[in-house]
């Protein structure tokens, strides 16, 4: 569409991207390539979904439509897949809380933040997800930190700094 990221931007793009291909890549403590992939994948589906969202007027009316549409394909996929499950009553509500509540209000901030940055600084900020994600199963989930995911997590943070952080305006020239 137009945007021509800056060079700062581009070095931040690329920490960020490697920091997360670190953090992914199969190994001891890192996910199968299966899982890895579906993480690439799932953040794909998550750019075309904030790429859509960055012209949405109305967050929360977008939102709730989004959600509406996924409804059926979810409980199609649940009704499938039911057999294998075994549901705990307290687990289906964890579920439904954290699925449709607390997502539906996470997308909803994500749209009315979308229209006020750049698309490249939308997309830098994306790859934060699994740094947040891994640092929550520590927290949560008593998770083992390792160095690998501290040393990913600080490539990634900084990467996105540097797409985030304005040039400076310089008061004489009006320029930046």
């Amino acid at each position: 569409r137009g945007e021509r990221p800056v060079p700062r931007q581009v070095v931040g793009i690329l920490l960020a991207l490697g920091g997360m291909v670190y953090l992914l890549l199969p190994g001891v403590a890192a996910p199968p390539i299966r899982s890895a992939a579906l993480m690439i994948a799932a953040g794909i589906a998550w750019a075309i979904y904030s790429l859509r969202g960055k012209k949405s007027g109305d967050p929360l009316a977008t939102t709730a439509g989004n959600f509406r549409l996924a409804v059926l394909p979810a409980l199609a996929l649940s009704l499938a897949t039911v057999q294998q499950a075994d549901l705990d009553p307290k687990g289906l509500l964890y579920a439904i809380l954290s699925g449709a509540i607390t997502s539906g209000a996470g997308y909803a901030i994500w749209y009315g933040v979308l229209p006020k940055i750049t698309a490249t600084q939308a997309a830098t900020v994306q790859l934060t997800v699994p740094v947040i994600a891994a640092l929550g199963a520590i927290v949560l989930l008593g998770e083992a930190p390792t160095f690998r995911l501290a040393f990913a997590a600080a490539v990634v943070l900084g990467g996105v700094a540097m797409t985030l952080r304005r040039p400076p305006t310089y008061a004489a020239t009006g320029k930046t």
